[in-house]
This record gives structure tokens, C-alpha cells and sequence, in this order.
């Protein structure tokens, strides 16, 4: 099982939504048996290795949004405002980690529960206003509350806003700190919305399972399983890969770079043409490569064009839930991995595809040891002006969620809000959507002009 379970974990996340798919096909369930069993003392709230990274960044630079994770999402129909309060409220109940709050205690970071805080929702009247300059207000006030920064010694680290547009028509602003959250929670908090809303509307009981654990048990059990033998094959093979002396990222910026690392981020958007994002997929298919190691491998190429470096690391995101109790609960699960490829110019693109093919495989059957933790063993020369290990990362986007229609209500996901912030030199988005790939990059504004960042993804285009 355990074989079973590593070969499970090496999977891309594109290998393994059709390995999903086929075993349903197949009337199977591919979730790990191995189970992540409640921590002992349930009082306690211990943190996870990548939770206590970010408290640690966070101290660095407490009145940065940088780790804001923003939502914008329209709300279509009739709509039962209480309802709706009544439903986040009971998502707070049901998720402890959405109860906690940091604090120092002898000179370690704990969380602790805020005590018995109800969850409360303004609603903005906008009704008033023309439908321009309604969308001129919904985008300063996504703004401004995405940009709005957590203490997250004392306060609960969500918020939500309710923007009323029409009688039948509104967007709620709902902001959480990347402490408690990430991406695939954002998907949690809405399955979950639409579920007990529907239920309350129709004064039925919640239809939602019990949770089999909370956060806090992964993280008593993650500190736990993860060592020993299980760490030292971890670290084996990371310490491999990043042996020797670590490349930076040297791109040519606009203007010098700072002492100490910026967050100050913008970000710019390009569609691909359908008929090339159809080509990319055939391409993908006929070399047996995922569309993640096609996109990954010309952005390798991007950045060597840039450079003229040949050893580059470049990150990516991981949703890091390959454990079947973490696919329910809202938390910080992402996990960031570092692929260190080398472009020659002895080797044609399939060779060269296939050397990212090996190296992004085996990243993901490694993706457990995280990545704060990796940043401690391999300890690299510190740099205040830039990020440790990597400088830019690239991440594919290919699973939108598609409106919820419930109680008389359209739910419906608006494009990311922008925080203003990046955490790097550059961050390249691949998006899919139902026009085609959409490139999005996000670049520090304090060392590159937006006239460089077009000509970047006009270029990227032809890699």
C-alpha cells in the first residue's frame, strides 16, 4: 500500500485527475487508505511546518498583504442575506482553523481560539449608482479590502463583505490570510456555502458529513510522520538536486534591485489563441507529457533566452492533499516545490522535454517534505533581496469552478482580485479558460516596467 500510495503522490495534478477519472469510470476511489488520526489533546493547536514559516514571514513585514488571499464572487437571483451569514458561520463552526488566531508563548508561535465570535457581514448599498460606476466601486473596494492587512495575533483571519448591486445582483468580498487557507480551500468554503445555504433556505438540517479530522490534527500528525526514515528519503533526494552552489535568477531588470526584497506587485494578462492552446494539448499528448511540462519547459526556455543561464530553478505550486481525510478541510496545505532543470543548447525541445518530464516527476513523488523545511536543511546564503532558493515560479491553472446554481441563486467565481503584491521577482499564471490559455504574469513593480512585462509575454508566446 505504501508503494501504491507513493506512486499515487507522483502524479501531476493533471496524471492525476484522469487517474481520478478513470478509476470512476471503473466504480473505484483512488483516496489513500492510510489514515491521519485526531491529535491527542484536543486543546492544543499545533502549527504545521508551513504554517510556522509564514508567521515567521509574517513578522518580517506585519502590515503586508502579500499573504491575502482575496475572492470575488457573484451572487445572481434571490438572494436570503441572513441565510447566507447563517451558512459562513457554520463553515467558521465546522473548520477550527477558521477559530484561531497566532500569538507568541515562550517564545514559540501558537494558535489559539478566538472565543466565540460570531461571524458578521456588512452589506454595502450600491443600488444607487449607475451600473459604470458600480463596477468602478466593486473594483476600488476589492482593492482596498484585499489589500487590507490581518493581525493575526488577535483577529479571526477571514473577513466578508457583501456588495449589494440590484434587488437580485451581488458581490461578496470574502478575504483570508494564507495561514489558515489556499487555493483548493477557496473551493472547500464554496462547495460547502452553496450546500448550507440551500439547507437553510429550505429549513433543513446541514446535509454536510462531520469533518473526520481538523487541521490541527494534520499538523500534530505531519510533525510526527515526518521523520525518521520517511524525512531522511525526503531530504535524500533534495539534497541531490539542489547539491552544489544554488543559481539566482539574474533577469535584467528596469531598475536596481533594493536591499531587502519588495512585495509591491502588479500583474498582466494575455490571451492565447484557442487554435494554439488546441495544438499545445495534441502536442502534449503525442510526446506522452502533461500540458504543465509543455508550458513548464518553454518557460525554462523563456528564462534562459532572458539570462543566457543554463542552470535554472524555478518553482511551482502543489495542492499537497494526496491523504483523503485533507481533501474536506480548509487550511494551508499548499506546498512549494523547486525543479531544477538545465537548458542546453546540445538538445533539441523533445530531448529537453523529456529531461523536465523526469525532473517534475520526480519533484512530485517528493512533494511532501515542505518547503520551509527544505529551506532550513539546505540553508542557503541569505539574500534580504530576494527569495530564498527560487526567484520565479510558474503554475498551471486548469481546473475553474463552474457556476453553482442552488435555492434560486447563481454562484459564480470572478477573476483573482489583486492585492498589489508578489511574492517574487516574477510569477507566471497559465490559466485555462473557456477562450483559451490565459497567461498572467505577476512581476515585482519595483525592479520591472510594464512595458518590459508585455514584451515578456508577447515572447513567451512564440517559445
Amino acid at each position: 500500500m505504501k508503494d501504491i500510495n507513493a506512486r499515487i503522490a507522483a502524479l501531476s495534478p493533471e496524471q492525476r485527475t484522469l487517474f481520478e477519472m478513470r478509476l470512476k469510470q471503473k466504480g473505484l476511489n483512488s483516496a489513500t487508505t492510510q489514515s491521519i488520526s485526531k491529535r491527542k489533546d484536543t486543546n492544543s493547536l499545533p502549527l504545521s511546518f508551513n504554517q510556522q514559516m509564514l508567521w515567521f514571514l509574517h513578522q518580517l513585514a506585519p502590515q503586508s498583504p502579500v499573504y491575502n488571499i482575496p475572492v470575488a464572487i457573484l451572487l445572481e437571483g434571490q438572494l436570503n442575506v441572513k441565510a447566507l451569514e447563517q451558512s459562513l458561520n457554520q463553515i467558521r463552526q465546522r473548520h477550527e482553523v477558521l477559530q484561531t488566531c497566532f500569538q507568541m508563548v515562550e517564545g514559540q508561535p501558537v494558535q489559539e481560539r478566538v472565543a466565540d465570535l460570531t461571524l458578521e457581514m456588512p452589506v454595502i448599498d450600491l443600488q444607487k449608482f449607475a451600473e459604470s460606476k458600480q463596477q468602478e466601486l466593486v473594483q476600488k473596494l476589492a482593492k482596498q479590502e484585499a489589500q487590507c492587512p490581518f493581525d493575526i495575533s488577535r483577529e479571526p483571519l477571514l473577513r466578508v463583505k457583501l456588495l449589494q448591486l440590484r434587488e437580485t445582483k451581488y458581490v461578496m468580498l470574502f478575504t483570508m490570510h494564507h495561514i489558515v487557507s489556499d487555493a483548493w480551500s477557496r473551493g472547500v468554503i464554496i462547495r460547502e456555502l452553496a450546500a448550507l445555504y440551500k439547507a437553510i433556505c429550505s429549513n433543513q438540517p446541514s446535509p454536510l458529513a462531520e469533518l473526520p479530522i481538523q487541521y490541527a490534527d494534520f499538523a500534530a500528525w505531519q510533525r510526527e510522520w515526518l521523520q525518521g526514515e520517511v524525512l531522511e528519503s525526503q531530504l535524500s533526494y533534495w539534497k541531490k538536486q539542489l547539491e552544489g552552489k544554488l543559481p539566482v535568477i539574474n533577469l535584467p531588470t528596469d531598475k536596481p534591485r533594493t536591499d531587502v526584497q519588495t512585495f509591491q506587485g502588479a500583474r498582466r494578462s494575455l490571451i492565447l489563441p484557442e487554435s494554439l492552446t488546441k495544438e499545445l494539448k495534441s502536442f502534449s499528448q503525442q510526446q506522452e507529457v502533461t500540458l504543465f511540462t509543455t508550458l513548464l519547459a518553454g518557460f525554462y526556455i523563456l528564462i534562459n533566452w532572458y539570462t543566457q543561464q543554463e542552470d535554472i530553478l524555478v518553482g511551482t505550486d502543489v495542492a499537497n492533499r494526496t491523504w483523503a481525510e485533507t481533501e474536506v478541510l480548509i487550511g494551508f496545505f499548499i506546498n512549494q516545490l523547486v525543479l531544477r532543470t538545465k537548458v542546453s543548447d546540445n538538445s533539441n525541445f523533445q530531448e529537453f522535454l523529456m529531461q523536465v518530464r523526469e525532473v517534475t516527476l520526480g519533484a512530485y513523488s517528493h512533494q511532501s517534505l515542505p518547503f520551509s523545511k527544505l529551506v532550513e536543511v539546505i540553508n542557503p546564503a541569505r539574500d534580504l533581496s530576494r527569495n530564498p532558493i527560487f526567484q520565479v515560479k510558474f503554475v498551471l491553472q486548469n481546473t475553474p469552478m463552474p457556476p453553482l446554481e442552488i435555492a434560486g441563486l447563481t454562484i459564480t467565481v470572478l477573476d483573482d482580485v489583486d492585492n498589489g503584491t508578489v511574492p517574487l521577482d516574477l510569477l507566471l499564471d497559465m490559466i485555462e479558460t473557456d477562450k483559451g490559455m490565459a497567461a498572467m504574469l505577476r512581476y515585482n513593480t519595483d525592479l520591472f516596467n510594464v512595458n518590459s512585462i508585455d514584451n515578456m509575454l508577447k515572447i513567451s508566446c512564440r517559445f
